[in-house]
């Protein structure tokens, strides 16, 4: 993508961008190798600061707007939203083909892919429970703590994330003035797409 093109856009519009256009270069690569590798180094980035992994800089800060960069050295919340975002995809990948098996679906938002775990009624207060301690995180830093448990079940039931969406969440999530309009957004969606569930089944 263009830096013009960027340029037209919000920030929290840029981060989703960044981030889906790095998976999809992965996505489309025929250097198997080279995905294989760039999905391990980005596994490693869960639970550390963005940049303090040098494999990881063409991957997560190469051809990133310069305006979400940090100017001071530390991390801006931009940088932990793509960073994090991309560290995560690599985790619900992992063991997966990328072609056959790619785990990033368009509109597959939080929210919603939580609630498609729920198959039982049993299921509601343990998943609901997980999903309680992301969404109530202090930070972003927090929430990547709480949300890697979820994907982690997202990952053995085969559900796919939107993971463009999910950096433009941790992006205003970072915000502490647009914590709760996140929050609402994934309340929203998850019981929606939980009554919806529900309804599909009963017909």
């Amino acid at each position: 993508m263009s830096a013009v093109k960027y340029k037209r856009q919000t920030k929290e519009a840029q981060v989703a961008s960044f981030v889906e256009q790095k998976i999809y270069q992965l996505h489309q690569s025929s250097d198997e190798a080279y995905v294989k590798a760039s999905l391990a180094h980005l596994r490693r980035g869960i639970g550390v600061s963005p940049g303090s992994i040098p494999e990881l800089w063409s991957l997560t800060l190469e051809d990133l707007p310069g305006n979400l960069m940090s100017k001071t050295g530390v991390p801006t919340n931009a940088e932990w939203a793509v960073h994090t975002a991309l560290s995560l995809f690599a985790l619900h990948q992992q063991g997966k083909s990328i072609r056959e098996e790619f785990v990033h679906e368009r509109g597959m938002s939080l929210g919603k892919a939580v609630a498609t775990l729920i198959e039982e009624d049993d299921d509601v207060k343990r998943i609901k429970r997980r999903f309680d301690m992301a969404a109530g995180s202090g930070s972003i830093e927090e929430f990547s703590q709480h949300v890697r448990g979820l994907i982690q079940m997202l990952k053995s039931k085969g559900v796919k994330l939107d993971y463009g969406a999910l950096a433009k969440d941790m992006f205003r999530f970072s915000d502490a003035d647009k914590r709760n309009n996140v929050r609402l957004v994934w309340g929203q969606d998850f019981y929606w797409n939980l009554s919806s569930g529900k309804t599909e089944d009963s017909k």
